[in-house]
């Protein structure tokens, strides 16, 4: 039977002015990326599905957002705030005030597609200065207004949504300079709702940008790094692609200026201190619960791209795979920088969209024994002085020679980096289709790494013909994250809403934590005090009502600060 030739006409038109899709859409609104045909293939075998599915587009959100939710304010605050931000700056429409109620969750996306409009600040406004900062958070605490943050937009754990009104403070529009570098500490600093492209844009022409004597970079690199701003990166604790070299962001910020409505709190930028607690590491993964985070000093590194040594290798085995891992990063010859090890069912795909499949190396894998269903693909690069980059690398290459491993060359790895900024994008192609792409994580250590892995995928794939991909890329010593992608054909926001409330209970039980780097959000935010105990918990309403004594930042359940007892999610008992 000769194969199919057909190709899903994959959306790149213009997107219309004011609608929902120029919202939900990822990234530059002028880029897509297309599942190739391998890809294309895999979601009709799993879904059942013909060529003839894919032949009409079902919820686009190409209609043109509503003005039905007038802004609930007085107007006598309508205009105090444009007195201190400028008329220009404050914006009441629902188009504005939509697009800094949203982040990409895949709720978000639905919610857009079908034409849903909620939980949306009174307000959209735009902060010109730390000045408008502390004018905008001392007048809503006065008036008692709720004021949300907004970044990049990139949030996955619904940590922007209005859901009380009030004012959302974009900080993307003014917020975004460098307001100083210090090439002798190795230092930087930014307001917060400067762009990651621009930062690494800055950093690695330095010498022009910045009159350094050479390039450097953050090597804070995540995914959503088109979608992200600084600012978020901060207070969600976030991780970059390469952390296992340069860290999570709470080992990148040395400094910080939050704007709180009780008080203003610097922070001062040396390298460490025995002054008490750490206080950059109470305000870091605060989601704009305790005040607005207006700048952050980060350590920056020498850019070395031509260091760089690049690796990728196929195991026979899940379990000669994890092996490896721990023996990497337990081996005291310095961590890898991109390190990712993928499980059986995301290494299939993983191959199907780097364009191994089918190719020299394919065959050579299955000559030698490397089965679909049970190989692993670890792929990643070695960073840093040449010396150091060379030594990392031949020591990978020991450790995974060592379990079984055949090396498929740096090509993979290349492949990879090809998409690693640009997969979000197919999310939107598949969903046009019905076919939903999302993702939740946690962090394991090495003893529970199987227990939580083998459970939640159980869950996972208790729902028929759903694709339920795990990798780790963020790995320590003492453990890793765990990433699980989930693929199914769903398009009802109240099925979607139910899977993931279960994948949750699933991380929960089964004993990982809650996030390694998203966050919390109000998304995840039932099941934070299950995760951290009641003692924890407290502790951070302490931090609350020092900072926020009256609940205007961020309310509504972010980090469960004020969430009803009635929605807690404690964990279920096994056995």
């Amino acid at each position: 039977m000769a194969k199919s030739t057909f190709v899903p006409d994959w959306f790149e038109g213009e997107l219309p002015e004011r609608s929902f899709r120029s919202i939900l859409k990822w990234g530059d609104p002028r880029s897509y990326k297309h599942p190739n045909r391998r890809l294309y293939a895999l979601m009709k075998q799993t879904f059942g599905l013909g060529d003839g599915h894919f032949a009409e587009r079902r919820e686009m959100g190409m209609g043109t957002v509503p003005e039905e939710l007038p802004c609930r304010l007085e107007a006598r605050h309508v205009e105090a705030l444009r007195a201190i931000m400028g008329p220009d700056n404050v914006f009441a429409d629902v188009y504005h005030r939509l697009r800094v109620a949203y982040g990409k969750t895949m709720l978000d996306l639905m919610r857009l597609r079908k034409g849903v409009v909620e939980n949306i600040p009174d307000l959209a406004a735009q902060p010109r200065s730390r000045e408008d900062l502390r004018a905008v958070v001392d007048y809503c605490r006065e008036h008692s207004i709720p004021v949300y943050v907004y970044g990049g937009g990139s949030s996955v754990t619904r940590g922007v949504e209005a859901t009380r009104g009030g004012v959302t403070l974009d900080m993307r529009t003014h917020l975004n300079k460098v307001l100083a570098f210090d090439e002798r500490n190795q230092t930087i600093t930014v307001e917060a709702g400067m762009s990651g492209p621009e930062l690494e844009r800055i950093l690695r022409n330095a010498p022009e940008t910045l009159r350094a004597t050479r390039a450097y970079t953050c090597g804070h690199l995540p995914q959503s790094l088109e979608g992200s701003a600084v600012g978020g990166w901060v207070v969600t604790r976030g991780a970059g692609q390469n952390s296992t070299y340069y860290g999570k962001i709470e080992d990148i910020v040395i400094a910080q200026d939050y704007v709180c409505p009780s008080c203003d709190l610097r922070t001062r930028d040396f390298p460490a201190a025995a002054d008490g607690p750490d206080i950059d590491q109470v305000m870091m993964g605060s989601e704009g619960a305790f005040g607005v985070l207006y700048s952050a000093t980060l350590k920056v590194r020498k850019y070395l791209p031509e260091n760089t040594r690049r690796y990728s290798y196929i195991f026979k085995s899940w379990e000669d795979a994890k092996e490896a891992a721990r023996e990497i990063m337990q081996g005291e010859f310095g961590p890898p920088s991109v390190f990712r090890l993928s499980d059986p069912e995301e290494s299939d795909v993983a191959l199907k969209l780097y364009g191994v499949e089918g190719t020299v190396i394919d065959a050579a894998m299955s000559a030698r024994g490397y089965r679909k269903g049970e190989r692993c693909l670890m792929l990643g690069t070695a960073d840093g002085e040449a010396g150091f980059a060379r030594h990392v690398g031949r020591m990978v290459k020991r450790s995974c020679r060592r379990h079984g491993a055949m090396s498929t060359t740096g090509f993979v790895t290349r492949e990879w980096e090809k998409g690693r900024f640009l997969d979000p994008y197919m999310r939107e192609d598949l969903q046009d289709y019905g076919i939903m792409i999302d993702t939740l994580e946690c962090s394991v250590n090495w003893t529970n790494l199987e227990e939580v892995h083998t459970g939640v995928r159980a869950f996972c794939h208790s729902r028929p013909a759903t694709i339920c991909m795990t990798h780790m890329s963020h790995f320590y010593p003492q453990g890793c994250n765990l990433y699980f992608i989930f693929i199914a054909k769903m398009d009802s926001i109240e099925e979607y809403l139910a899977y993931q409330s279960g994948i949750l209970d699933a991380i929960q039980e089964f004993g990982a934590t809650m996030s390694h780097h998203h966050g919390i959000g109000k998304m995840t935010a039932p099941w934070l005090e299950g995760d951290i105990g009641p003692a924890a918990m407290g502790l951070f309403r302490a931090l609350k009502r020092h900072f926020d004594p009256t609940n205007i930042m961020n309310p509504g359940g972010t980090l469960a600060l004020d969430l009803p007892d009635e929605e807690r999610r404690l964990p279920r008992r096994r056995g």
